[in-house]
C-alpha cells in the first residue's frame, strides 16, 4: 500500500527492468551504454530513487523501445521534466493541487481504461461545472473564490480524456445514494442527471446504477478506482481516496481482488440500459 510518488517510481522501475531484460542487457551493460554507474540503474529499477524524464529517454533509447504510447506513459510516471520544459496541463496548477492529486491525474491521463465505484458523489469525469463547484466547496472547506475556480477548472479539464483519440474507456458504477444526495440544490441535480444520461450514451462510457435493493455488497467498504493501461498490465493500479491522501495498491493480489469485486458489482447493478431508464425516471418524477 503506497502513496502516489512511491508507486510511480516502483512501477516505472519494474517496467524499465523488464525492458532491459527484454533487450538482453545486464544492468552493468545498460549503465555503460548511457554513461552511468551500475548502481544508478539499480536504484531506478528498485524505485529507491527518483528519475528524470531525460534519463528515462536515455534508457528507452538504449533498450530500443519505439512504442510511442509506452514511452509517453513511462515519461509521465517519471514526472515533470523541468529542464526540457516538458509539462502537462496540470502542472500549471501545482500551487493548488496536492501531489497525490497530481499523481492521480497523471495516471488518468495515460490510462486506456478506468473502472470506478462511487458511493457518495458523481465521478469527477462526469460532473457538471455547478456540481463540481458544490462538491469541491464542501470537500475543501470553503476555499477562496480564486482557488475554488482553479480546482473546478482542473476537474473539468480532466474530462478531456473522454474526448481524446483514443478516448479513455470509462466504466462507472454509481450507488443509488449518489443520485439522491442533493448537492448544489434541485436545479444543479437536474442538470447533473442530464449530463449522466448524455454520458451514458457515449460508446466509451458504461454507466450502471447499483440500486438499494442490491442490499449488502462488497462495495459498502467504499469507493475505488482501477486504472488499466493498454501498453502493459504491469502498470495497472487501484486507487483508494481518503480525505487528505490517496493510497495506491499495486500487488497482483490486490488488483485481482478489486477486479473481482468490480465484476461482482456489475452483476448486482442495473444494466446500462436499465440504468439509463432509471435516470430518466428520476427526471420524470421530479
Amino acid at each position: 500500500m503506497l502513496h502516489g510518488p512511491a508507486v510511480r517510481r516502483r512501477k516505472l522501475g519494474t517496467e524499465l527492468r523488464a525492458l532491459r531484460t527484454g533487450a538482453g542487457l545486464t544492468s552493468g551493460e545498460a549503465a555503460r551504454l548511457v554513461g552511468w554507474h551500475q548502481s544508478k540503474v539499480s536504484r531506478i529499477e528498485t524505485g529507491s530513487s527518483g528519475v528524470k524524464p531525460a534519463d528515462v529517454r536515455l534508457l528507452l533509447d538504449a533498450y530500443g523501445v519505439a512504442d510511442s504510447q509506452l514511452r509517453e506513459l513511462l515519461l509521465v510516471l517519471a514526472g515533470p521534466d523541468e529542464g526540457a520544459g516538458r509539462h502537462h496541463w496540470w502542472h500549471a496548477y501545482r500551487g493548488v493541487l496536492p501531489p497525490t492529486y497530481r499523481d492521480f491525474i497523471s495516471l488518468e491521463s495515460q490510462a486506456s481504461a478506468m473502472r470506478t465505484l462511487e458511493t457518495s458523489v458523481v465521478p469527477g469525469l462526469l460532473q457538471t461545472p455547478e456540481y463540481a463547484r458544490a462538491v469541491t466547496r464542501a470537500v475543501v472547506g470553503g476555499p477562496d473564490d480564486e482557488r475554488l475556480d482553479a480546482l473546478v477548472e482542473v476537474r473539468l479539464a480532466r474530462q478531456d480524456v473522454l474526448r481524446s483519440d483514443p478516448p479513455l474507456e470509462l466504466s462507472a458504477i454509481l450507488d443509488e445514494a449518489v443520485l439522491h444526495r442533493e448537492i448544489g440544490g434541485p436545479d444543479v441535480m437536474a442538470r447533473q442527471r442530464q449530463r449522466l444520461m448524455e454520458a451514458a450514451r457515449l460508446p466509451q462510457v458504461r454507466l450502471q446504477v447499483l440500486p438499494f435493493t442490491a442490499g449488502a455488497h462488497v462495495g459498502i467498504t467504499g469507493p475505488f478506482v482501477i486504472f488499466s493501461f493498454s501498453s502493459t498490465s504491469d502498470l495497472d493500479v487501484v486507487v483508494l481516496d481518503h480525505l487528505t491522501s490517496s493510497l495506491y495498491l499495486e500487488r497482483k493480489e490486490d488488483l485481482q481482488a478489486y477486479t473481482e469485486a468490480f465484476n461482482s458489482l456489475r452483476i448486482h447493478a442495473l444494466s446500462p440500459e436499465d440504468s439509463l431508464d432509471y435516470l430518466a425516471g428520476l427526471d420524470d418524477g421530479a
